[in-house]
Formats: C-alpha cells, sequence, structure tokens
C-alpha cells in the first residue's frame, strides 16, 4: 500500500483545477486521504478494541447514548399445560455522554512542496492519523482506569502506595496468580467473554514478567489464528492480552517511589466508544492561498485531522484493573 500512496503526486497542492476543487481536494482524493488517516491510526486504538461501539450521530447535537441490559431473572416456575406465562421485560439503563472535539494541524511551507522528494502530503497523513490514533486511545485508557474495582497485585496491599520492591515472600510484580484472582472477580459477577476469553491490556513492561510462566501460550502458537486483536502477544488463565506501551503507568506513586503499572482485565459490554469511522475521525486539507489574505503569496498549505469522541464505562463489575510493579520498575 506504501508504494502506490507515494506515487501520489505532490500537484494535488498547487491549485490546480484539473485536480481540486475550488474548496480544495477532489472528493475521491478526499476518501483517500481520511481512509489513509483512520487506516493509520486504527492500530493504535488498543482501548477501544473491546468496547461496545457507537457511530457519531448525525444531527444528534453533543449528547450520545449508551446503553446496557441488566440480565433477566431465572425462570424457575413451571410451565403450566395449555397456559401461556406471563412475558418479561427487558430492564435497559441508558447511560449518556457528552461528546468532545479533538484535533491538530502541521504547516507545509510551498518550498517544502516543491523540493521535496516524498510526498509530504502522504507523511504528514502518516503523523497525523498516529497523533490522533494515540491522542484518541488516551481518552479511553484514562476512562477504563478510572473504573472502581482494582487488585493490588496478589492482594498483598490495599494501596497503591503500598506497592513496594519484589521480595521472596511478596510477588508485587504481575504474576499468573494475580491474572487468576482477577479473572475469579469477573467470573464471580458474570462478566461475559469476548469471543470465549476475557481481554487483558498489559504495558510490555508486565507482559516481560509474564510470559515466563510455562502457561503461557504465544499467539504465534494460536491452533486458530483468526481473529487476533490489534497488539495480541499471548493468552493465559482464560485472558487473551494485548501489549502497548500506551497502558497506564502510575509514574512514581509506588512505595518509595516506584512507578506502578495497570493491567486492564475486561469483559464484553463493559464500556462504550464512539466510532472513528462515519465522521468521528476526519481529514482536513487546506489548499496553498486557501487563506486568503492571511496567506497572500500562498505560502502555506496545512493538513489536519479532527475527531468528535467520547468514552464511557458502563458496568463497573465487568472490568478491573491490576495495579502491580514490574522487573522495570523505575525507583
Amino acid at each position: 500500500m506504501d508504494c502506490i500512496l507515494l506515487n501520489v503526486k505532490l500537484d494535488l497542492f498547487d491549485g490546480n483545477t484539473n485536480i481540486t476543487t475550488d474548496s480544495g481536494l477532489t472528493n475521491e482524493m478526499k476518501t483517500f486521504y481520511s481512509d489513509y488517516l483512520i487506516d493509520m491510526a486504527e492500530p493504535e486504538l488498543v482501548h477501544d478494541q473491546f468496547g461496545q461501539k457507537h457511530p457519531i450521530p448525525k444531527n444528534g447535537g453533543k449528547t450520545i447514548e449508551f446503553r446496557k441490559y441488566d440480565p433477566l431473572p431465572k425462570a424457575l416456575t413451571p410451565l403450566t399445560e395449555g397456559v401461556t406465562p406471563d412475558g418479561q421485560k427487558i430492564s435497559m439503563g441508558v447511560v449518556t455522554a457528552t461528546v468532545k472535539q479533538y484535533g491538530g494541524f502541521v504547516e507545509l511551507s510551498d518550498i517544502l512542496l516543491l523540493t521535496a522528494i516524498d510526498n509530504n502530503l502522504v507523511q504528514a497523513t502518516k503523523l497525523l492519523g498516529s497523533q490522533a490514533g494515540r491522542t484518541l486511545d488516551t481518552i479511553t485508557r484514562e476512562v477504563l482506569n478510572g473504573g472502581t474495582n482494582v487488585q493490588y497485585a496478589e492482594g498483598q496491599v490495599t494501596s497503591r502506595g503500598e506497592l513496594s520492591y519484589t521480595d521472596a515472600e511478596n510477588n508485587m510484580n504481575l504474576t499468573v496468580d494475580a491474572v487468576r484472582k482477577a479473572v475469579r472477580f469477573l467470573k464471580v459477577m458474570n462478566a461475559p467473554r469476548i469471543n470465549g476469553y476475557y481481554a487483558g491490556i498489559i504495558h510490555p513492561d508486565c507482559s516481560y514478567d509474564l510470559m515466563s510462566d510455562p502457561k503461557w501460550v504465544n499467539v504465534k502458537t494460536y491452533a486458530d489464528p483468526e481473529g487476533i486483536y490489534e497488539g495480541e502477544i499471548g493468552r493465559i488463565e482464560g485472558v487473551r492480552f494485548v501489549e502497548t506501551s500506551e497502558a497506564k503507568v502510575f509514574t512514581g506513586e509506588g512505595a518509595g517511589g516506584r512507578d506502578v503499572y495497570s493491567t486492564l482485565i475486561l469483559g464484553a459490554d463493559a464500556y462504550g466508544v464512539t466510532e472513528i469511522a462515519g465522521g468521528g475521525l476526519q481529514h482536513i486539507v487546506k489548499q496553498l492561498g486557501s487563506a486568503g489574505t492571511a496567506d497572500p503569496l500562498d505560502q502555506r498549505a496545512t493538513a489536519g485531522w479532527k475527531a468528535t469522541k467520547v468514552a464511557e464505562r458502563l458496568v463497573e463489575p465487568y472490568m478491573i484493573r491490576i495495579e502491580t510493579t514490574s522487573t522495570f520498575t523505575a525507583a
């Protein structure tokens, strides 16, 4: 795909009316670059992967509704022959959230556009896509890490500030036993699984500690490699883990100033997020001279992105975070 993209000509930006409309790029080019921006952003959206996806409502104002459903009670009353029992009502809760906009842009000078060997619009879009993805991922990450259910290491301590150096008696790093206890919590809460497993979001410093366990199953050895999540590295104790350096780190908040890592264990429908497709993420290009008198010599073009985003926790018992130190924890 990159080879095709790099063949896009720089004259997309030169104001040639055979290629662009008065307002900018042609519709085909707008679609092309918008899709490319989304392609660049999606790999960064690790924390969005396991949430309910909701499109941005058109002309719906700034409020979006996420729905959550209560499980039906057990039907323990025997049926009477020939008698239809009373129907049951679905209990639905609504969580409303206010969407916000985020964005950024870069300037491209006329000299840069005329003299550069590579297509700077493509390169700018690649950088902007990564920025957009990391920004939107962080928004979701912060919401998830504000959840009410937390487990400190294997349960030896009761606060983040007590997480200290690992020794022979107290392992404060991420362990299989810590994962097993978190899974037990979700099972007790009847948290539904995602394709048969719970999902874990883990920092590379913590996956280093966890992957040394002999029960660890590397993603490369899966018997059925279909449906691999973005960033997935393996599974253990019924949890499929995706790795990201953007996982939450509470810098210096452990005992003695140690860094504390969050590992999220999630069930299905635990949270909801807005989609980036369908207007959630836009690519915006302004040509040389489009600023009018603000750019009288046609010296500046810009490329940018704008996103409408919100994330909300929906069912607190369907998620838990494990806070631990790591072999690589700095003090």
